[in-house]
């Protein structure tokens, strides 16, 4: 039975305790109104003030606070739904969300006592968000059945976090499957399936919806209208397609709705600029944003935009700008490194590296192993893995195998695949990377025992491939490409650009072709290559392309070669970079 009040005199004190609630701070602060609450009996009955004292424990940033609350609920002799939705909020909010699903799932069991608290919108919606950070799509299913059973598909709120949920468990269907149903839809609606397909594998779906609601926002009243969160996925959108035309319609857009101040806007325009491959538009929004408003994503924004348009110096000069007021933190340095490795500054990375002032993480050392890699330095490459204060993950060892493919290290590049192999990995690019370097010493014994292991193991080298945006329109090419709908014209194209860089000097660079044929024959693989057509399209005054794959040294210098031969400015985006070619040279100054 819960104590009645111990003296009058206490039960009138507890009639002030409500304005304190807002006020307590310390975790001492919690525990004293919890005695109080305790001695005055309002404990156990007032659970509306009970309630909102469990909220404010469960989400209080001490780290002893929410395990009080969840001790402090299992002690109630009966939990009221708001108690049980404290707990859950708080769960859900803390650094281990699945604990908030293992709450809600005890107390969907049978039990005769003491009598199971009442589920609603919020016990779902809390439970939901939760299932969404643990990317836990079986859960999510489960809690969607438990919203139908419980008649809750009316609450837009709780659809709309449903919806999240799935897109955030990369279950993209189910979520648009879910937002289609919806017979009502506000804004967070929109936004959260716009940014679940733009974040997920469906950045052209997301900017169709873009459309769809741009053309329908006059028709909504003001709170409901594209605000900032909307136009942020739209841009994440466009730059994940690498679309410049779209990037610049969103941009007027964005113009037109008034948020262009908006720093997380701003930060968006930043990222999709400079994936789109204008570093100069980037740099103009980076610039445009007043220096007492930029925060640390600006600067780490604008750091990994210069980076990957291979202006190491530059990254490195604006991290050294960086206000006092704005500490970097690991995104910083793996942006500043990234500049240093794509532009090969070996000693200014290790500096940086080494005067880090958060602890390196795995990404950390896998950039440094990636610098002294590209710059030949194999051997420190190799110890700096072995000086890790933790185990070395798959994409170190592959960037190893990398570095020794490109110095033609072959023992190197086995101990590294040996590696890899033990770490269970078998992606295609491990196989090809050591037949690589076996091809390289003409070992086409060894090169063959590759690609049986690849064929035992039902593993499938990815084409090449390769976009570029022509009035408008994506295109798409890949290797020796048969399907184009303009493919004639493209390879008559090709074959005339052939001829007039062969006026400059240019003959093919067989040595990239690593098979046992004839050189007519690699002359044959080398001429049609995704990024060769791409670019073999109508003239215009820049041409940008996106290629899945590292571009290869011969099209690196077919690509320098066709800037000078017709003035035409020709930026290309690789797996790891970009490459501006202007005037037969390129931003890379052939080094990566």
């Amino acid at each position: 039975m819960p104590p009645a009040p111990a003296t009058a005199t206490a039960a009138a004190a507890a009639l002030h305790l409500e304005p304190f609630l807002p006020r307590l701070t310390t975790l001492s602060h919690h525990k004293q109104f919890h005695a109080q609450l305790i001695t005055s009996a309002r404990l156990y009955f007032e659970p509306s003030l009970r309630a909102r004292f469990l909220d404010r424990l469960a989400l209080s940033a001490h780290a002893a606070a929410l395990p009080h609350a969840l001790l402090l609920l299992r002690s109630l002799p009966s939990t009221a739904t708001n108690d049980l939705n404290a707990a859950l909020r708080g769960l859900a909010a803390s650094p281990h969300p699945a604990r908030s699903l293992l709450l809600l799932a005890g107390r969907l069991l049978p039990s005769p006592s003491p009598p199971r608290p009442r589920l609603d919108a919020l016990s779902l919606s809390f439970a939901l968000k939760a299932s969404a950070r643990c990317s836990d799509g079986p859960a999510t299913i489960q809690l969607h059945a438990l919203v139908l059973r419980l008649g809750c598909t009316a609450d837009v709120r709780l659809i709309t976090t449903l919806l999240d949920s799935y897109a955030k468990c990369d279950d993209l269907a189910s979520a648009r499957k879910v937002f289609d149903e919806m017979t009502v839809r506000d804004v967070a609606s929109w936004n959260a399936l716009l940014a679940g397909l733009a974040q997920g594998t469906e950045p052209t779906l997301a900017l169709k919806l873009f459309h769809r609601l741009v053309g329908s926002f006059r028709e909504l009243p003001p709170r409901e209208a594209p605000n900032e969160v909307t136009m942020v996925a739209a841009l994440s959108a466009c730059a994940q397609i690498g679309s410049l035309q779209d990037g610049l319609n969103v941009h007027e857009f964005v113009r037109k709705m008034g948020v262009s101040g908006n720093v997380r806007v701003c930060n968006a325009l930043i990222d999709m600029y400079s994936k789109c491959g204008s570093l100069a538009r980037a740099l103009e929004v980076f610039h445009s944003i007043k220096r007492e408003d930029r925060t640390l994503v600006s600067y780490n924004t604008a750091i990994q935009a210069i980076s990957m348009h291979g202006h190491g110096g530059d990254a490195l000069k604006l991290f050294d700008e960086m206000p006092t007021c704005i500490e970097p933190d690991e995104v910083t340095y793996i942006a500043v490194l990234c500049g240093c490795n794509h532009a090969g500054l070996v000693d200014d990375g290790l500096r940086v590296f080494h005067g880090m002032r958060v602890p390196p993480n795995v990404k950390h050392y896998g950039t440094v192993v990636d610098l002294l890699g590209r710059a030949g330095r194999l051997a420190e490459a190799y110890d700096t893995i072995k000086s890790m204060p933790f185990p070395a993950d798959i994409v170190l060892w592959q960037t190893l195998l990398g570095a020794s493919k490109t110095h033609g290290d072959v023992e190197l590049a086995e101990l590294a695949a040996t590696k890899l192999a033990e770490l269970g990995s078998n992606v295609d690019g491990d196989y090809v990377l050591l037949s690589n370097v076996y091809a390289s010493k003409a070992r086409w014994a060894d090169v063959g025992r590759v690609r049986d292991t690849m064929r035992s193991n039902d593993v499938r080298k990815v084409p090449g491939f390769s976009y570029t945006e022509i009035s408008g329109v994506m295109h798409k090419f890949i290797n020796g490409d048969k399907e184009h709908p303009r493919l004639q014209e493209i390879y008559r194209a090709l074959e005339e650009i052939v001829s007039k860089i062969g006026e400059l000097g240019y003959e093919p660079e067989t040595s990239n072709v690593l098979h046992d044929i004839g050189e007519e024959e690699k002359q044959y693989a080398l001429s049609y290559h995704s990024e060769k057509l791409a670019i073999a399209t109508p003239p215009g005054e820049t041409l940008r392309v996106i290629k899945n794959l590292r571009i290869c040294g011969d099209c690196h210098v077919v690509a320098k070669l066709i800037s000078k031969a017709y003035g035409r400015v020709i930026i290309i985006r690789d797996r790891a970079r970009f490459h501006r070619f202007e005037d037969g040279q390129c931003s890379c100054s052939d080094y990566w």
